[in-house]
């Protein structure tokens, strides 16, 4: 099954690959379109998942990946009409140049050609990898839990749809319609037509896919992410920054799981962030560091234990620690983080250099909200997953970051020496 579906694949993204940038770009169109008109039958479908996961017991956190509403809906068909609007990546040239023989040289983005994605809960994530994936002219091969079959099954009917519309092939982007978990291993092999893995989900699946792949591997999406309150920072504009990192969407990869406070302010901001944060459901696992700072602990706040601050929490969970400056800081974060988005709010621009140089994380902030670590937060339209390792892309992937190159040399009949 899954080699006729490669194959198909790679004939697809050959075609696609030579797809004018007004066709992609309608079909994204026609897509957004599509995504609207038709989100009664998206969301019923999402509801049966959504009821199925709630008798099984999933986590709130898997619960809310796997929601779908009105206002996700127009989020998604936005994010395709904004995709839509941004350049080609495929066929920019750049780095070019003239050697001293006269042969000129310069780069040229192409399609990576075949993408396998792999991912848990997260309907959304099929919409994103179908446009950004029509847009940068590549053909996906979509394997999503079995926790969303109803609702994956609705988008790809309307993705579908969004082909025959527009005259390309509906093999571009397939979906592995199976719960079966053999069918996943059997995808990591296919390296034959599979250009590239990219799982979304958590340390198990990443896990599986490093160890099972025969085809090169994106990992990422996993985020334990702190802020690190120094001891300039304004504490009064700290307070809602530290709110909307935490609480805005709290299962979400980008949120905030660690507060770093500078010993100096700790006696002033850590009540007040307790304070803040405690009435939106918020609860608190304190480092031993933080427990002088409180006459008596509020319901709200625990001692923290030993593994707590290696805990990506997707809930509203908050981590409190007091250090003795940014290079405490900094330490913390190394040991601790896993190189998603780390941030410090600061007015010193010597301490906002030493974190921005030292913390080796895919995105890090100065003065801002960890939250904003997405596809469409940085103009990118949408993303396929926020990657945090060193090779090919970091954090959000977006148009460029689904392309490869390839050089062209011209020249006049030139012969090497």
């Amino acid at each position: 099954m899954l080699n006729e579906m490669g194959r198909r694949a790679r004939a697809a993204s050959k075609i696609l690959a030579l797809a004018s940038t007004e066709s992609k770009d309608k079909t994204l169109l026609t897509l957004a379109d599509l995504l609207e008109t038709s989100r009664g039958e998206v969301l019923t479908s999402n509801s049966q998942d959504v009821s199925a996961a709630t008798s099984n017991g999933l986590s709130e956190a898997m619960i809310d990946r796997l929601t779908l509403n009105e206002k996700r809906l127009d989020g998604l068909a936005s994010d395709l009409r904004h995709l839509a609007d941004l350049p080609d990546p495929v066929g920019e040239r750049f780095d070019a140049t003239t050697l001293p023989n006269g042969l000129r040289l310069r780069k040229q983005r192409v399609p990576i050609g075949v993408m396998g994605v792999i991912y848990e809960s997260r309907p959304n994530v099929t919409m994103d990898v179908a446009g950004l994936a029509i847009k940068t002219g590549n053909a996906a091969i979509l394997r999503g839990g079995s926790e969303t079959i109803n609702s994956n099954r609705a988008l790809i009917k309307i993705i579908q749809q969004a082909f025959a519309a527009n005259n390309l092939p509906a093999d571009i982007i397939q979906f592995i319609d199976s719960p079966d978990r053999g069918m996943v291993l059997e995808l990591l092999k296919l390296h034959e037509y599979v250009d590239i893995i990219i799982p979304r989900g958590g340390a198990k699946l990443h896990q599986l896919c490093r160890e099972n792949s025969q085809i090169p591997v994106i990992t990422g999406g996993m985020g334990i992410c702190h802020l690190f309150v120094d001891e300039t920072a304004d504490l009064e504009a700290s307070l809602p920054l530290i709110y909307n990192s935490k609480v805005q969407r709290p299962s979400a990869c980008n949120s905030l799981d660690t507060v770093l406070v500078h010993r100096s302010v700790a006696e002033k901001i850590l009540p007040q962030i307790v304070e803040r944060l405690a009435p939106a459901g918020v609860s608190f696992r304190a480092h031993e560091s933080v427990i002088p700072y409180f006459e008596h602990l509020p319901e709200s706040v625990q001692p923290a234990e030993a593994d707590d601050f290696d805990i990506e929490w997707l809930n509203l969970t908050l981590g409190l620690k007091v250090v003795e400056g940014v290079n405490d800081a900094i330490a913390h974060i190394a040991a601790h983080s896993t190189a998603h988005s780390d941030g410090i709010l600061t007015a010193n621009s010597d301490n906002a250099a030493l974190f921005i140089n030292e913390v080796d994380s895919a995105a890090v902030y100065v003065n801002a909200s960890t939250r904003f670590t997405d596809g469409a937060q940085f103009g990118l339209g949408a993303e396929v997953a926020i990657s945090t390792q060193r090779l090919h892309a970091r954090g959000p992937m977006g148009l460029r970051e689904l392309t490869t190159y390839k050089w062209i040399a011209e020249g006049d009949y030139h012969i090497r020496e």
